[in-house]
């Protein structure tokens, strides 16, 4: 019987040799996998595939200073305020409601929330009074704390109609420019004023707080109305009145604002 021959065993490679072949099947992933991203490295980013430890290069990004804030990057995201829209089917917009103290500011928001609400529609209030128990508790009611309360406040309110969301901010916002500057915070008209034109007797009658009270006896200083002035709107997109010498009831004014919404194409996406 003749006897079969065994093959020689082959002999074993070197760690060097092994460790390149592992190191082209390497490169040739990453190449592959840069292809599928879409080329070359794609991004903006360049691949390196050498010998030396090079570590991917990236475009440099471009970064501003704001404020007292230094190299700062504004970073995009690709869900964008369109797409907020949709989800909700509503546009994102600031309802701002002035107005001296005890003309129903606080009444109508709430009153125009709920009634959004009952519709299916998402809202949230920012209420003066509310912001200075938290956000704006550290600062007071001198022309330059005024200033900083509505541009917070108005800061505040751009992200949430970026959000897609209907904002209604309810301040009393006694000076022209910082209300102007908080519309120059919202383009293409998603700054709507709101001006409770009621006069100071029947807003200072109705003192809800025992505020103009104060006031008048000179335990409070620089009250709006009485020794601070308040400066109404030039062109707010609604004005609510009286009528007849009577005061609009909350339902009545949220539906004033409700229909100027609905004309305007606020409430779908």
């Amino acid at each position: 019987m003749a006897s079969l021959s065994v093959p020689p065993t082959l002999p074993r490679a070197s760690p060097a040799v092994v460790g390149a072949a592992r190191g082209r099947r390497a490169a040739v992933r990453v190449r592959t996998a840069a292809a599928a991203l879409g080329g070359g490295g794609g991004g903006g980013m360049e691949q390196h595939l050498g010998d030396g430890p090079r570590s991917p290069v990236k475009e440099n990004p471009v970064m501003s200073n704001v404020g007292k804030s230094t190299n700062i990057l504004w970073h995009n995201c690709p869900i964008g305020q369109s797409d907020r829209q949709k989800l909700l089917g509503q546009k994102g917009c600031v309802v701002w409601i002035t107005g001296l103290s005890g003309s129903g500011k606080s009444t109508l928001a709430c009153a125009l929330s709920r009634e959004l609400h009952y519709r299916g529609h998402l809202t949230y209030v920012l209420d003066g009074d509310n912001l200075r128990h938290g956000l704006n508790r550290d600062l007071s009611f001198k022309s330059e704390d005024r200033a900083e309360n509505i541009r917070r406040v108005g800061e505040v309110a751009k992200l949430f109609a970026d959000a897609g969301i209907i904002c209604i901010a309810s301040l009393i916002s006694p000076y022209r420019r910082d209300r102007d500057a908080c519309r120059a915070l919202l383009p293409d008209s998603k700054f709507i004023e709101v001006f409770l034109d009621l006069p100071l007797q029947i807003c200072e009658a109705r003192d809800p707080k025992g505020l103009y009270k104060l006031a008048r006896a000179g335990k409070i200083k620089g009250f709006t109305g009485i020794d601070d002035p308040y400066e109404p709107p030039v062109n707010g997109e609604i004005v609510i009145k009286m009528k007849d010498g009577e005061c609009p009831s909350p339902k009545a004014m949220a539906k004033q604002v409700l229909c100027y919404l609905e004309e305007n194409g606020y409430l779908q996406a």
